[in-house]
């Protein structure tokens, strides 16, 4: 086990979107908007923040929507068979003031992410761990001597995919998997378990 090491996307892959239920929820269209859609993360996260100015809404109001959301179903039971398996990362660009409730129900794996600012109750700003974190994250595990196995939907997950050893398209949309066709995409938990027994060096099973 020890010399592979699995990184995960958080929303899309193992939890819902989170942005896509607060839109849900407050009726706010824009904030439906995702790194599904929009490929600079910069752009839709000064976007979200100005809709969340405009209507009023803080972190309050945030976390008070993240406190009702579950894993997709099966990703809980599909996490534990990898980490009998793998060493386990979740690479997001989500935020700790918004996935310690997620994280508890997958298990506490180990999450590195973003911070956001806070003021007075209100989401004022953001700051992001360090630029292309993820695919930084993935050639840094390879400069320790890991084989890097990585999964993501979005955009924002390519950089990391591409660096990875194998990486993988877990159930992206059409506009990303036809910017990148040459890789791979899985559709369900089922799908990505065998594409991992089958790239793995080892015999797992």
């Amino acid at each position: 086990m020890g010399m592979e090491i699995m990184c995960f996307d958080l929303e899309g892959v193992l939890v819902p979107e989170i942005w896509i239920n607060v839109a849900e929820q407050t009726g706010i269209e824009g904030l439906r908007l995702t790194t599904r859609d929009v490929a600079d993360y910069d752009e839709l996260m000064t976007y979200r923040l100005k809709l969340l100015d405009e209507h009023h809404l803080g972190i309050a109001d945030l976390q008070r929507v993240i406190a009702g959301l579950r894993p997709l179903p099966g990703a809980r039971e599909f996490l534990d068979w990898v980490r009998e398996r793998f060493q386990v990362v979740i690479l997001s660009d989500t935020f700790y003031d918004f996935a310690a409730p997620l994280m508890a129900q997958l298990g506490r794996p180990a999450l590195l992410c973003h911070n956001l600012e806070i003021e007075d109750g209100r989401v004022t700003g953001y700051k992001i761990r360090l630029e292309a974190q993820k695919a930084a994250a993935v050639r840094a595990f390879q400069g320790l001597n890991f084989s890097v196995f990585a999964v993501g939907d979005s955009y924002n997950d390519t950089a990391m995919l591409l660096a990875a050893d194998r990486g993988f398209l877990f159930n992206p949309p059409p506009n990303v998997v036809e910017q990148f066709p040459g890789l791979p995409v899985v559709r369900t938990y089922d799908e990505l378990r065998a594409a991992l027994v089958a790239a793995s060096s080892r015999q797992i099973g």
